[in-house]
């Protein structure tokens, strides 16, 4: 695997300055016992690193994991808001393969507040307790003036009812959580949820950053409306069963702020499961598991009086966690192998391709059945809570279907275009596909500092060797995967 060396137009810029600044005020006018989300500290009472690992949040430790599984309930009701918020920074290597620089690449180089939520949570009764964040986007839609203009809408939500019973040969904790996404619920971090956990950006310098790369997920996506129910056993077996719907009339406050063409229509009840093993040794802790979901979504979420119109799909992860926790080390090792099965409708599938080839021959048409898989590995290490870095790895392969294909031969023109007003099938650069292949591959160094423990700031390099199916000239324009490397600074803080 190729690792090119950091462009050097990623020179310090004055966004390193800048944060630098802010994270040594804060450190200097901030309490050193300050908490990653402040509604579950003052809950608790407890520090920050006792539910995550080497205060890395929102990564969690054993206790972590407990208190989630119990429902949120560990501690005394206190105030129960926090809000975070993030600044960041994307650099992308090469800019200049595009028609328009400035559209490709939005604020690339500069420092924008990217993100911030909010978030109402915490013990409700002994057995009652909640996790729900709100997020706002700065740059959520663009208008035809090339004006941002901001969005809030629902983001995870997790209620739980819990309990908790021990004996001389039993541990068992038990719940139910009524949630928007499927496997937020879950309490280890490689759950396609939680594996991901820098927020991105929106404007498109950062569509390249690691959060942008292939994770595991499930096709139904969030904002929708779910009923899992699960067990403990003996802090050994995990296990979780429930289903999804549309978040409609009681449940549609889950996709707040979303219009009905946005929202995920499913049809019917959708089953998700997940099963795990884990044991605990000392400082050490291992996982081993498996989760799935199978989901029918309809093509247009604005019509669903056809059924013809449903997408068929079955997402299926293998998945482990090691930890090893013993102040003043914290090391995290995660691996995550996720499998999903696409079979289109009826009226996608064996259509005729939108391009030709080079000697202006039809392409094969469409596919009925797309298959994807995504392998990606993670090993973090965070010394005394404040000084960590990173390592991952990530590899996505799937079927070739040319469907996927967003450039290639216009069958008037016979070129490769994105402008030319008489082509009936134009092309895309930067984010296009000549291939129709979804093979992408790179690996991402992170290094951060956590001056006080709600206060992040770090710096992430992204580099391919693959993108789009091909190392080079992927989008049939001269770009390569390489051209797409990005150097992505941020400053994350919840209080």
């Amino acid at each position: 695997m190729k690792n090119p060396a950091i462009n050097s137009s990623f020179c310090v810029s004055k966004f390193t300055w800048i944060v630098a600044i802010l994270a040594a005020l804060l450190g200097a006018s901030l309490p050193q016992a300050a908490m990653a989300l402040p509604v579950f500290a003052r809950q608790t009472g407890q520090n920050c690193m006792a539910c995550h690992a080497g205060g890395q949040f929102p990564e969690l430790t054993s206790y972590g994991r407990m208190f989630k599984m119990t429902g949120y309930t560990i501690g005394a009701r206190t105030i129960p808001f926090s809000v975070m918020g993030v600044v960041s920074n994307s650099q992308v290597a090469d800019t200049t393969k595009s028609d328009d620089p400035g559209a490709d690449f939005q604020k690339n180089k500069q420092t924008i507040f990217a993100t911030g939520s909010l978030f109402l949570a915490g013990k409700v009764t002994d057995n009652i307790g909640a996790f729900t964040q709100f997020t706002y986007d700065p740059y959520a839609t663009q208008g035809p003036d090339g004006q941002f203009h901001g969005h809030s809408n629902a983001d995870n939500m997790d209620l739980r009812y819990a309990d908790r019973f021990i004996d001389e040969k039993r541990d068992l904790i038990f719940g139910v959580s009524v949630n928007n996404n499927p496997s937020v619920s879950d309490p280890w971090n490689t759950a396609a949820a939680w594996m991901q956990y820098v927020p991105v950006p929106s404007p498109t310098s950062s569509q390249f950053v690691d959060g942008a790369t292939p994770y595991p997920g499930f096709a139904a996506g969030g904002n929708i409306a779910g009923v899992t129910a699960y067990a403990y056993l003996n802090r050994s077996i995990y296990a979780e069963l429930g289903g999804y719907s549309t978040s409609r009339g009681l449940f549609s406050f889950m996709s707040a702020g979303l219009d009905n063409a946005s929202t995920t229509k499913l049809r019917g009840v959708n089953p998700y499961w997940r099963l795990a093993w884990n044991h605990e040794w000392g400082p050490h802790s291992l996982m081993v598991g498996t989760s799935g979901m199978m989901a029918q979504i309809y093509d247009n979420p604005l019509d669903t009086s056809d059924p013809s119109t449903i997408h068929h799909t079955t997402d299926l992860n293998l998945d482990a966690q090691y930890q090893y926790l013993l102040d003043p080390h914290s090391v995290t090792a995660q691996f995550v192998y996720s499998h999903n099965r696409h079979r289109y409708p009826d009226s996608l599938a064996n259509q005729p391709a939108a391009f030709v080839d080079a000697t202006g021959n039809a392409l094969a048409n469409t596919n009925a059945v797309d298959t994807t898989n995504i392998e990606r590995a993670k090993l973090t290490y965070v010394y005394q809570a404040r000084y960590g870095g990173s390592l991952a790895l990530f590899n996505q392969t799937g079927s070739t279907n040319t469907a996927n294909q967003t450039s290639g031969y216009d069958p008037v023109t016979m070129t490769i275009t994105s402008s030319d007003p008489n082509a009936t099938a134009l092309s895309t650069r930067v984010g296009g596909n000549l291939s129709g292949n979804p093979a992408t591959r790179g690996l991402t160094l992170e290094a951060f500092w956590m001056p006080i423990q709600n206060v992040r700031l770090g710096a992430q390099y992204t580099a391919y060797s693959l993108f789009n199916g091909a190392s080079a000239n992927y989008d049939g324009f001269g770009r390569n995967a390489r051209d797409n490397n990005t150097l992505f600074f941020y400053l994350w803080a919840a209080f």
